[in-house]
């Protein structure tokens, strides 16, 4: 029984395949296109996981969508109608692009499926993010929470997993949003809508938790349950064409910051007071659920379970014996639970946790993947000079050049499910490097100095370095470094503030610690990523450290790279010192003069 899952039309668009209700593929569409959070519909992701399994679409019994467009687009009317006529412009622009797309999702599903005669079914948004979570997740029983900006009409719900089963007990609905909320904090501080939530979160550990009295007086209504509402009049995203209102800039004295302008410590502020809001609401809802479920074990989803600092809260209260977080938690991962929803509730089927106990996301590396063959022939073809070496050489040599501070582009093996590089296609560094955030961030990455990098520890040596007991293999889980590693600052150290925190190293692992001493965490074990984690154990054997910096192998404004050629031009644009593709080595001091081209994806014959 072969299932594609399809997500598409908001952000994020992705496919994934079930084949006998086992993970075939799954991909975002923005890793083939290069259009970051891709909307399209996924016809890349979705002919890679069919490729991936060997079928083609005549070949499929289900073809399932994330959600219910009726339904959603029932919301839309009411939401305008109740506020005509404020937001007649709005609605003028968002009509057209749901007669054209989002409307008629059966048609357009039908079109793009050519070949295909099965059934084409829809699940609730959140019913998806539920199944995305559970699902895959190791365990037999346990409460669900997914939180995100808005589905049909949800925003939050809370439920639980038994088995096969899955029911939803409570949701809010909108316009109360902790996800919306989140994002128009981060629209009011400059940042990207959908994509500049991350930079908000990283910006928070500069700030001072200053503006919590007034957010939780003004703004949103929390109560002991973790349920809430939102006072809309300082919001204009449900008639409007912002986020925030006119009352938002006077409530904080001042309008929104302009994006690339300088930040300063009120914007820092701004985003721990965020922060800490979004946690107190999470860890609420969280102790309510336990209560109200009885179970032992949490599973995330939806696009603020990305909040890896609230999660590792969670973790830390004791809240839940473990939680499970899906790697792709947004719209992405909805394809994926989509289909998951199909197999086990449509269908009925028995669901079979895997005997080793452990999730059945394999490590989110469900993307394409590339052979050496695969790599030799086009690098001879570009004429590119490299270095061919077996395993044995290959990490000794690797290793080697991370512990002499090289910057190395990683790109081996399937490409990641998920916003996060996990050692499929990353930039490395060496933890221990005073120097190699910023290196990496202002040379390569080529965004905001600020911005923290996650270690990539070893699962076994993990709990000597962080103050966490267990795997956080998908870089969803914030913990504190140890104290036994820390680099106490100095009395001087400690009058600073804001931005000038940032350069004064923290640890013995300077490159991953953050200005609050904390660090987003990979572990890294055999089962999942033998060649990753053998690459760290070579470095740790060679420097008695099991940690190495990982970043996503892109810059700035870009998609993560999926294919050498990809792979190759990030590598060429930027100041890294090697490239790294299976088993070939290519030095920068090596290759021939990069004449970037704007139409490069035609110069690479990409697609």
């Amino acid at each position: 029984m072969k299932i594609l899952g399809i997500s598409a039309y908001y952000h994020d668009s992705a496919a994934a395949l079930l084949d006998g209700g086992e993970i075939i593929a799954a991909a975002q569409e923005e890793r083939f296109t290069r259009k970051k959070h891709d909307s399209a519909f996924p016809a890349n992701a979705a002919r890679y996981c069919l490729e991936a399994g060997g079928i083609d679409y005549k070949d499929l019994d289900y073809v399932v969508f994330y959600d219910k467009p009726l339904i959603k687009f029932e919301r839309l009317l009411e939401s305008y109608l109740a506020g005509a006529p404020v937001g007649y412009l709005s609605f003028i622009k968002a009509l057209p692009v749901w007669l054209r797309e989002k409307l008629f999702a059966r048609k357009n599903l039908r079109r793009e499926t050519p070949g295909f005669e099965g059934p084409i079914l829809f699940t609730e948004h959140h019913e998806s993010h539920a199944a995305s979570a559970f699902y895959p997740s190791p365990f037999e029983e346990a409460a669900i929470i997914t939180i995100d900006g808005v589905g049909e009409w949800a925003t939050t719900s809370y439920g639980i997993g038994e088995g096969r089963e899955i029911k939803i007990l409570k949701e809010i609905h909108f316009p109360h949003s902790l996800g919306l909320l989140y994002s128009a904090f981060t629209y009011y501080l400059g940042f990207k809508v959908n994509s500049g939530e991350y930079k908000v979160m990283g910006l928070a550990p500069y700030g001072e938790p200053k503006y919590v009295d007034l957010i939780m007086k003004e703004i949103i209504d929390l109560k002991e349950d973790g349920s809430f509402r939102l006072n809309m009049k300082y919001f204009d995203y449900v008639t409007g064409l912002k986020m925030t209102s006119a009352k938002f800039d006077r409530l904080f004295g001042e309008p929104a910051r302009k994006p690339e302008t300088d930040l300063n410590q009120k914007h820092m502020d701004i985003a721990r007071s965020l922060q800490d809001v979004t946690e107190e609401v999470m860890l609420r809802m969280a102790r309510h659920v336990r209560r109200e479920t009885g179970k032992k074990y949490l599973c995330l989803a939806g696009g603020v379970a990305l909040n890896c600092v609230a999660n590792g809260r969670i973790l830390r209260e004791g809240i839940f014996d473990d939680l499970w977080i899906q790697p792709a938690a947004g719209d992405a991962g909805g394809a994926l639970g989509a289909a998951y929803a199909v197999w086990h509730r449509y269908l009925e089927k028995e669901r079979r946790l895997r005997p080793d106990g452990r999730p059945a996301q394999l490590g989110s590396k469900l993307g394409p993947e590339f052979s050496n063959d695969e790599i030799k022939s086009w690098l001879d073809k570009n004429g590119y000079p490299y270095e061919y070496m077996d395993d044995d050489k290959l990490f000794d040599h690797v290793a080697g050049l991370l512990a002499s501070e090289n910057v190395i582009g990683w790109h081996d093996g399937r490409l990641e499910f998920g916003p996060r590089a996990l050692g499929g296609r990353s930039i490395l560094g060496d933890a221990r490097s005073p120097r190699m955030q910023k290196q990496i961030n202002l040379k390569i990455k080529f965004r905001e100095s600020f911005r923290p990098f996650a270690p990539s520890c070893m699962a076994e040596h993990v709990s000597e370095y962080f103050e966490i007991d267990r795997e956080s293999p998908y870089m969803l889980l914030v913990a504190p470094v140890r104290k036994e590693i820390r680099t106490e600052m100095t009395p001087e150290q400690q009058k600073l503030f804001g931005i000038n925190k940032l350069n004064i190293p923290r640890s013995s692992i300077p490159a991953v610690t953050h200005v609050d001493y904390s660090a987003r965490i990979q572990t890294v074990n055999r089962e999942d990523h033998p060649r990753y984690h053998r690459l760290i154990e070579t470095f740790y054997k060679k420097t008695g450290c099991p940690v190495i910096v990982n970043t996503s192998f892109n810059v700035r404004g870009e998609p993560i790279v999926c294919r050498p050629e990809e792979s190759y031009v990030c590598f060429m644009r930027t100041d890294m010192d090697y490239l790294v593709l299976g088993n070939y080595v290519l030095a920068k001091t090596k290759q021939p003069e990069f004449k970037e081209a704007m139409n490069w994806r035609e110069q690479f014959q990409l697609d």
